[in-house]
């Protein structure tokens, strides 16, 4: 519960003054959680605006183009402006459409996504909701349902070129999530915890999990990182919405708010990949502490703020970079080279782990 893991100061100052007046400590630890589930809703929206920001920028540099510049200053305003358009665009349902199935895809597609935040913690003292025991298991299970989302745009759009958008789709995502969970196990193999408060715990003062059993969890990371950006469609494994094979793929027939919702889900996605990367090989919150008390409270979550955005970074240099891998490519990528590699890493990891024990 909320309660049991370690809050910042001003949680405990607060709870304080709280019982001070007589009221029950257990009203205060829920209110909590309902502050801290609105900031991070808030927080994500927001970091998803910056985002899509940074994507352009990004991109502008490595092709020699500007980029946005007048929407605001740096152009920092073009994502707001393209949120007020997404809100007032016409919202069009085809006649020949699975409404139902049409309509309720978006949702699918990104409410997972929000809930695998729950367990994701934001530096050291913060993580949000719930500090579930089994937290990589909850992340495996919620971050599958989107699969059954791109499936039902695919299918409820009745369009072909959707439909086949759909099914490349799930055999990317189901083909790229074998690697990511072998990678994941070798992590609870190292940690022994699937806890992701305990095991970013176990990461403070330097001891990242990344420079343990040199260089197998490094080789880890790496499938980790390639197998995650397969599961957010980045570039080079955006088979599913392949612009010149598929129009758009899966969401070709969405426009306003639920392309929005695509949209949203795969920034989202993208942005939590990278946290959970830095908090289960780089420390999460881990970093230089200064400052008075108040200041050191926020500082992991600086830290964690600074290991994800480098890592988006790095997604967006390779996604900017890279062409596009054929889908025979990408499915030969996935199942003979990464799905024997992350085996054999495990095994050795398994190995070297079992002979260190004893």
């Amino acid at each position: 519960m909320l309660w049991q893991i370690k809050q910042p100061s001003f949680y405990y100052a607060v709870n304080r003054w709280w019982v001070a007046h007589g009221w029950a400590t257990a009203i205060w630890s829920w209110l909590w959680m309902l502050i801290m589930a609105v900031v991070v809703v808030i927080f994500l929206l927001l970091t998803v605006m910056l985002l899509i920001w940074m994507e352009r920028k990004v991109a502008g540099d490595i092709q020699s183009r500007v980029g946005p510049v007048r929407v605001g200053t740096f152009g920092i305003l073009q994502s707001v402006a393209d949120a007020l358009k997404l809100l007032t665009k016409e919202d069009v349902i085809p006649a020949a459409a699975d409404k139902w199935v049409f309509v309720l895809a978006p949702l699918v597609v990104f409410l997972p996504t929000l809930l695998v935040y729950i367990v994701l913690p934001f530096g050291t003292d913060w993580t949000l909701a719930r500090d579930l025991n089994i937290g990589i298991l909850f992340i495996i299970a919620v971050s599958a349902v989107p699969i059954i989302g791109l499936l039902m745009a695919g299918w409820g759009s009745n369009n072909k070129w959707s439909l086949l958008g759909g099914l490349r789709a799930a055999a990317q995502l189901i083909s790229y999530e074998v690697p990511l969970v072998l990678s994941l196990l070798t992590v609870i193999v190292v940690s022994n915890t699937m806890n992701t408060y305990n095991l970013v715990m176990k990461q403070q003062h330097g001891a990242w999990l990344l420079w343990h059993y040199p260089p197998l969890m490094i080789i880890t990371f790496l499938i980790f990182l390639l197998a995650g950006m397969a599961e957010v469609n980045r570039m080079p494994f955006d088979i599913p919405e392949a612009e010149s094979e598929l129009v758009a793929g899966f969401h070709t027939e969405y426009s306003g708010m639920r392309f929005a919702f695509f949209f949203l889900g795969e920034f989202a996605h993208m942005f939590f990949v990278a946290g959970l990367a830095a908090a289960l090989f780089l420390g999460g919150g881990d970093g230089w502490r200064f400052g008075p008390w108040w200041l050191q409270d926020l500082l992991p979550f600086f830290w964690f703020l600074v290991k994800t955005y480098l890592l988006v970074w790095l997604m967006m240099w390779l996604r900017w970079t890279l062409p596009r891998l054929r889908v025979d490519q990408l499915m030969n990528f996935a199942w003979k080279l990464l799905l024997p590699a992350s085996l054999v890493n495990l095994l050795l990891i398994a190995t070297w782990v079992a002979a260190t024990v004893k």
